[in-house]
């Protein structure tokens, strides 16, 4: 093993140095001989190491470009050749809906229809498999996306659909090709780490149908590509190339982000790099003048935030105004958000009354957080709770998700007997005293000194029930417009924003958050909550009407009656329905599947432990299995694992210094570590802290990184043995194994191809023999 060791004496400046010369005279003759053949030895070891470094660079530099053999837009097309016929392979098959298009075909349709939705995700894949439809003819009207494994109509282009994801995952192989080129690797390295993309079966299967990573997969590579580029470029400062590749970087990586916020790390990789960049090359610079420092500082900066945001808001915009009818997921909005659309609630409070009066019939919505109504039922809270404290076992009083006629409440004056609207209209104002009686039930709301039943530290709210005992009721509250100085002092039916302040205790009616077990069927909790300025204590009126009717009878028809009284729509801008929007993504997701049999944790993913049924025929056992091709799956996992491991033992060696390698293979190391090591972790180290259900699919943006760090890996492995050892054999013995691999990919690869595209006889048997690891689910038909 090559090893150069500095002597600290040669440090000439040292004070070491400096007490050896003063040694050096009181020398005898025998040791100054001795010294002196020792010098002679060690200067001979030094011009040893010297030699052997300028051997391994005049090595590195007489390599033959691999780029003479073929040129790499050649190789490119045949990459792009072979992933397109992977992916596009029978790509209308099969005709029915796989996994996640129940959803995103869906959204497509709503595009066309120009029907609100809500999605916890933006929505630049779901407009481009929209206006693939669009342009391929797709009636959304004549096609329900029902059920998974429902088979499609011919209303729907299912071909064109699925070439959108299809196409980008094609594009992704030549992009970790070009990825590679540009950091300084072999050809034949680029094209391995390509096959590595294009053989990969769980790849495929996600790019084969209308899915979003591989669409946020080939931004985010594209991004990063164009970022390297601009890398290349960074010495010809402000150029067009400067600008050009910059720009193009940030605005594809703010493209990943609007296909899936996961594409926010791509992003901010990207800005890593950038910033790397200018920290070793501007930075570094002793003749740079403070003018044109902050002049790389400022462009830099405003590259990264006036492209990501202005994508960003025109995605948006593009989104809001196709999205101007109601649809099923508005009630997750706001009351005025859902009146500012055609149809669905903007009808439905059309006309309606604005001025909440005596009388008023109204639903009281939470408006901060998840969506959900103050409710009440029949239930009575348990005598005592599970841990022994006890309740007042008066009528639960809950927040309800759902629109329900238990949602409807009376606003009453203490005062009055009669409930019915009259004029002139007794219309309730900031301040004013009120009690709020439930509408099917008739009693008022209430609360008093018990504690709640799962926020021990706050109120209960019930509806008071009259047990003949010591507990008075404690019905009044006080109307307090949180917003009075924009819509003024009087209650107004969806723009008042109003807190409920109880009399006797000063406590707010209040929503927790939390779940109420099986005896409150799952529901949230309502509490009194004595800090006034909780967002969580904010309701407004979304349904509004008068009451005509006072006696029992004809009251609860009328409330039972759907048919609510319809009020003009509200006129909301775009910046104020994307910030609502973006408040609404942020609390509220999706993508919790309670109980799904196909969840996997982060550490599953690393080899493949759970993989996830995507479909099944209705008449055998064929089906979709998401599964990654297990040979190249579980090398790129120990390759990983490897280029740790070298690092620590690269890292304590120098500290020995102990130099094995030439430069160039170290600074390439260097580079792995940098950009795909750093991707791989950014990508991945997150899903460890999320709170929602999580598959396998969520690791492929991660699992592309590793896969670019394996095809790095394999050309490192190669140069160390080339620098440390240099023995032909055992360098021909690494190529035989990659060989190797890459003929065991292959076969893998085309035995598991009916899990990947659902074809073959589909009999249990030929399922059952795929079964490598009992982890993995499989279903079969019962005979």
């Amino acid at each position: 093993m090559a090893i150069v060791t500095k002597n600290p004496i040669e440090a000439t400046g040292s004070p070491k140095a400096t007490e050896v010369r003063k040694r050096k005279g009181n020398k005898t003759e025998p040791e100054k001989s001795a010294l002196s053949e020792q010098k002679t030895e060690e200067i001979k070891e030094v011009s040893a190491k010297e030699h052997g470094k300028e051997k391994l660079k005049r090595r590195d530099s007489k390599e033959v470009p691999l780029s003479t053999i073929w040129r790499p837009g050649v190789m490119m097309l045949l990459l792009f050749a072979i992933a397109a016929g992977l992916r596009f392979y029978r790509l209308s098959e099969p005709n029915s809906i796989v996994f996640d298009e129940l959803h995103y075909g869906r959204y497509a349709g709503l595009y066309l229809k120009k029907t609100f939705f809500f999605d916890s995700h933006p929505p630049l894949g779901k407009q481009m498999l929209a206006l693939a439809g669009y342009l391929a003819g797709f009636n959304a009207t004549e096609y329900k996306f029902e059920k998974i494994g429902n088979a499609y109509n011919e209303s729907v282009p299912v071909f064109a659909m699925r070439m959108v994801p299809a196409l980008c995952g094609s594009l992704v192989v030549p992009l970790a090709y070009q990825i590679m080129l540009l950091l300084g690797f072999h050809q034949w390295t680029a094209a391995l780490t390509a096959f590595l993309f294009a053989f990969d079966n769980s790849l495929v299967t996600q790019s084969h149908f209308m899915l979003m990573e591989s669409i946020l997969m080939f931004f985010s590579l594209s991004g990063i590509m164009c970022i390297l580029r601009f890398r290349q470029n960074s010495t010809k400062d402000f150029s067009f190339g400067w600008w050009f590749w910059l720009s193009s970087g940030v605005a594809l990586l703010t493209c990943a982000n609007c296909v899936k916020y996961v594409g926010f790390y791509s992003l901010a990789l990207g800005a890593a790099l950038v910033g790397h960049e200018f920290w070793v090359r501007v930075l570094a610079r002793k003749d740079i003048s403070r003018p044109l420092l902050w002049k790389h500082i400022i462009t830099r900066g405003l590259a990264f935030s006036l492209i990501p945001s202005f994508i960003y808001l025109a995605v948006f915009y593009v989104h809001l105004s196709i999205l101007t009818n109601a649809g099923p997921h508005d009630s997750a909005m706001s009351s005025a958000f859902q009146a500012s659309l055609e149809g669905g609630l903007a009808s439905i409070v059309s006309g309606q009354p604005l001025e909440v009066v005596h009388g008023s019939q109204v639903t009281l919505r939470h408006t901060h957080g998840n969506p959900c109504w103050l409710h009440s039922h029949d239930g009575k809270y348990p005598i005592k709770y599970s841990d022994g404290r006890g309740s007042s076992h008066q009528q639960q009083v809950t927040c309800y998700g759902h629109k329900d006629v238990n949602n409807w409440w009376i606003v009453k004056r203490p005062e009055r007997d009669d409930i019915m609207v009259s004029a002139p209209l007794d219309r309730i104002k900031h301040g004013d005293i009120i009690q709020l009686v439930h509408g099917l039930s008739g009693r008022p709301l209430n609360t008093h000194n018990v504690a709640a039943p799962l926020t021990a530290t706050k109120q209960e709210i019930s509806c008071y029930i009259n047990y003949n005992v010591s507990m008075d009721p404690q019905i009044l509250w006080r109307v307090d417009i949180v917003n009075k100085n924009e819509v003024g002092d009087i209650w107004h039916a969806l723009e008042s924003i109003v807190r409920l302040v109880h009399v006797n205790t000063s406590a707010a009616l209040s929503y927790s958050g939390r779940t109420l077990p099986d005896w409150g069927f799952h529901q949230q909790e309502v509490v009194g909550d004595i800090q006034l300025s909780n967002k969580d204590n904010n309701w407004n009126v979304e349904e509004h009407r008068y009451t005509r009717n006072e006696e029992k009878e004809d009251l609860q028809r009328e409330l039972m009656n759907t048919d609510f009284i319809p009020l003009e729509p509200v006129k909301l801008n775009f910046i104020e329905k994307f910030l609502e929007l973006q408040i609404r993504m942020l609390f509220i997701t999706n993508e919790n599947v309670p109980n799904h049999m196909y969840t996997s944790s982060p550490w599953e993913w690393l080899l493949i432990n759970r993989g996830i049924a995507y479909w099944i025929s209705p008449t055998s056992n064929a089906q979709i299995q998401l599964l990654g091709n297990v040979a190249i799956w579980y090398t790129s996992t120990g390759l990983l694992t490897l280029y740790a491991v070298l690092l620590v033992i690269y890292l304590l060696r120098q500290r020995r210094e102990c130099y094995d390698l030439s430069e160039k293979t170290w600074n390439q190391f260097v580079t792995i570590g940098e950009v795909f090591l750093i991707g791989y972790a950014i990508h991945f180290a997150p899903f460890f802290f999320v709170d929602h259900t999580l598959f396998l699919h969520h690791y492929l943006p991660a699992y592309a990184f590793k896969l670019l760090l394996a095809g790095a890996m394999v050309e490192h492995v190669l140069n160390a043995i080339r620098d440390v050892y240099n023995r032909k054999w055992l360098r021909q013995l690494v190529v035989g194994l990659i060989i190797g691999w890459i003929v065991s990919s292959v076969y893998i690869f085309n035995k598991f191809k009916i899990l990947t595209y659902g074809i073959g006889s589909g009999t249990a048997t030929e399922i059952l023999d795929l079964k490598w690891k009992d982890s993995w689910d499989f279903i079969i038909h019962k005979s």
